[in-house]
């Protein structure tokens, strides 16, 4: 269990992933991508590991609605992300009010 900040960057185990923290959960979780725990920006990556599912797109935010975390993907890779075993979902854009 790991507890992130604001602005903090990962990035994939596996992957060329990276994401940046835009809404930390209120408690310490587990963030996964592609299977493995998401690591330091600097952290070597693995490409024998990499192995197939949804993945993760340039520019997205991710939500989980249980605990409340946010995440900016800031360079797309395979997904998909996880945290405490719940698939994070793409966060739907904000509907923006009609002009007539």
């Amino acid at each position: 269990m790991k507890d992130f900040s604001v602005g903090q960057r990962l990035r994939s185990a596996v992957c060329g992933g990276e994401i940046i923290v835009v809404r930390p959960p209120g408690t310490p979780v587990e963030l996964w991508c592609g299977g493995y725990p998401m690591t330091a920006p600097d952290a070597r990556v693995d490409a024998a590991t990499v192995g197939a599912g949804p993945g993760i797109v340039l520019g997205k935010r991710y939500v989980d609605d249980s605990t409340g975390l946010e995440v900016l993907c800031t360079r797309a890779g395979i997904g998909p992300l996880v945290v405490d075993g719940r698939e994070l979902t793409i966060k739907a854009p904000k509907a923006l009010p009609a002009s007539d």
